[in-house]
């Protein structure tokens, strides 16, 4: 894959954050919780391939927070913490096996989605100014 796509990367983060804010609207928490995570995922991505000109497949917002730093990116320790939330949510949101019973949009709530959303925004932020790219 050509590192020069990160811009590729990046803009389908911001799509996906704006389907998060959408599917929020809508009250399709589980969905909005998926699609939040799915941002921070591919503007991780981005970062890796523009600055260390790797890309590396995982859905592991935490995972490829490491690979940055291991990289010479500076990354803060905060992020991390909102990483390991976003990894929670990759396969619950959409996986009725995942719980014992009830289907994933059964499981999920506005604060749930309102808090991924917080998440992502902190990692897509985050990532604009490593890149200083406008996201938008």
């Amino acid at each position: 894959m050509s590192m020069d796509r990160y811009i590729d990367w990046l803009r389908e983060a911001e799509d996906d954050l704006a389907t998060a804010l959408d599917l929020l609207k809508l009250h399709r928490y589980s969905k909005a919780c998926f699609f939040a995570q799915q941002a921070a995922e591919r503007a991780r991505k981005a970062l890796l391939m523009r600055k260390a000109g790797l890309y590396v497949h995982t859905h592991s917002v935490v995972k490829l927070l490491q690979l940055a730093s291991q990289h010479g990116i500076s990354v803060p320790e905060g992020l991390f913490r909102r990483g390991e939330l976003l990894d929670r949510l990759y396969v619950p949101t959409r996986y009725p096996n995942a719980w014992p019973g009830g289907a994933p949009s059964e499981h999920y709530n506005e604060e749930d989605a309102r808090e991924a959303i917080e998440n992502a925004k902190a990692v897509l932020g985050f990532v604009e100014e490593e890149l200083g790219e406008a996201i938008g």
